[in-house]
């Protein structure tokens, strides 16, 4: 039975494409942070072996609310490896495993690109779409990766 919540099947079907790209950022985000946790080493290692710890926690809750979000919009969450790769706008690098430091900065910058992305996300969902509740979730959601991003550029001098 398909959800009657005062939203067009049409803007419906929009706002399920742009959370299965939220969905696809995440896992591999997630992903990424799992690699990393793994293979930390040297300074700040225990130090960012928790860090990561916690943001890959973060973001598999994360990766759960927006699937259900999908569902309880009527849609279908994307789940295969290979759909979240080609649906999503963060690289991975297979076989390189960078310092630290270089760990760090990838992790910044994916934040910040989902952050990027999420906040046109919430004008598009708003505006366009007419979901203010998709849009108060994905500002919620904008406002974690944020915070992650803001505590990994803490391990770097102005």
């Amino acid at each position: 039975m398909k959800p009657n919540l005062g939203i067009t099947d049409k803007n419906l079907k929009a706002i399920h494409g742009i959370l299965n790209n939220v969905l696809a950022d995440g896992n591999i985000l997630y992903i990424k942070l799992r690699k990393f946790h793994w293979n930390l080493s040297g300074d700040n290692f225990m130090e960012l072996h928790l860090l990561f710890e916690a943001q890959y926690t973060a973001v598999a809750q994360s990766i759960d609310d927006v699937a259900e979000r999908i569902s309880t919009l009527g849609g279908t969450a994307i789940g295969t490896t290979s759909e979240f790769a080609s649906q999503s706008q963060l690289k991975e690098n297979p076989g390189k495993v960078p310092t630290n430091q270089e760990m760090l900065k990838e992790l910044v910058s994916d934040h910040e690109s989902i952050v990027r992305a999420l906040r046109k996300f919430v004008d598009d969902t708003d505006e366009k779409y007419k979901d203010a509740g998709t849009s108060d979730f994905l500002t919620e959601l904008m406002q974690e990766h944020e915070k992650m991003a803001w505590k990994l550029r803490k391990y770097f001098k102005d």
